[in-house]
């Protein structure tokens, strides 16, 4: 087909890629197969002529930088060196902007059309586009911004965890659950963030693990999620106390139990009607009272 052609042009080489364009929403690559309105040559081969200077062509160039020149088209295999200075100015103005700094989801470049961050990034990891490379944009900002790297976190000890807990617990007098949100003192931590690294056995953290357990094994916290079981003959006994000291039935509503200060009467009744902490369900504290008083009559 270039034969039969005999001579090329720029000009008619953007026509055929105008209509490319046209016809498929994007711009024609090496890849982009034959190109239609040149009877069949391939885009491979237009960009082989570009380069080499065959059929009229003056070579030196490509497709990718033909369009870039004359279309605006982004030239990835040629794109303009980058420094840190630049890449931080950036991230200055975008930490203006946002009151925050960009991450590699962050999307477009607002001050540099055509960037990304994750574009960015991966051009700091990889040393390309001028960069030294063994990067990121993270560790670049953690450098030079003093932002929180998350990906690079530094480890934990279960010493440090109890620590911030009883600080936590000085100043609010409970302690602290995954949902207590950030740290105090500790730049960057949050409860969620510890309780999953415990989870997962993140930063050098043993897997398996939660801060719930944590703090009930360490500090002797409730742990809500695995209560002790229970007996109706405790249920009995306690109740009985409870209606020597004050002449009646213990029901639902009746609050703390004396014997047992982290038990309460509400939670009894509730594990006894949904059958947990070792009981069948279909059970209440009225029931088991009711038997246990008729037993007693017999």
């Amino acid at each position: 087909m270039a034969q039969r052609l005999l001579r090329l042009s720029q000009t008619r080489i953007l026509e055929w890629a105008d209509a490319h364009r046209i016809r498929t929403g994007g711009w024609p690559v090496q890849l982009s197969g034959a190109c239609l309105e040149a009877g069949g040559m391939t885009w491979s081969q237009i960009n082989k002529h570009l380069t080499a200077g065959r059929y009229g062509l003056r070579g030196g160039t490509s497709l990718a930088r033909l369009l870039e020149q004359h279309r605006g088209k982004r030239n990835k295999q040629d794109l303009p060196r980058l420094t840190i200075k630049q890449v931080l100015a950036w991230a200055d103005a975008s930490y203006a902007r946002q009151g925050d700094w960009p991450g590699t989801s962050s999307g477009p470049i607002e001050d540099a059309p055509g960037e990304t961050w994750n574009g960015v990034s991966l051009a700091l990891a990889r040393g390309h586009r001028g960069l030294p490379g063994g990067s990121s944009l993270a560790r670049l900002l953690a450098k030079h911004r003093g932002k929180l790297n998350l990906n690079e976190r530094p480890r934990l000890t279960l010493k440090q965890i109890l620590a911030w807990a009883d600080a936590y617990h000085r100043v609010t007098g409970g302690w602290p659950t995954q949902d207590s949100g950030p740290i105090d003192g500790a730049k960057g931590e949050k409860w969620g963030a510890i309780n999953q690294s415990l989870g997962v056995g993140a930063r050098g953290l043993r897997a398996g693990g939660s801060l719930v357990q944590l703090l009930h094994k360490h500090r002797g916290m409730r742990n809500h999620m695995a209560l002790p079981k229970l007996t109706k003959k405790q249920v009995v006994a306690w109740a009985d106390s409870y209606r020597k000291r004050t002449g009646k039935w213990p029901t639902a509503r009746s609050g703390t139990v004396h014997e047992a200060p982290d038990e309460n009467w509400r939670a009894i009744d509730t594990a006894l009607r949904e059958g947990v902490r070792g009981f069948a369900g279909g059970d209440s504290v009225p029931r088991v009272l009711d038997r246990y008083r008729r037993s007693r009559r017999q």
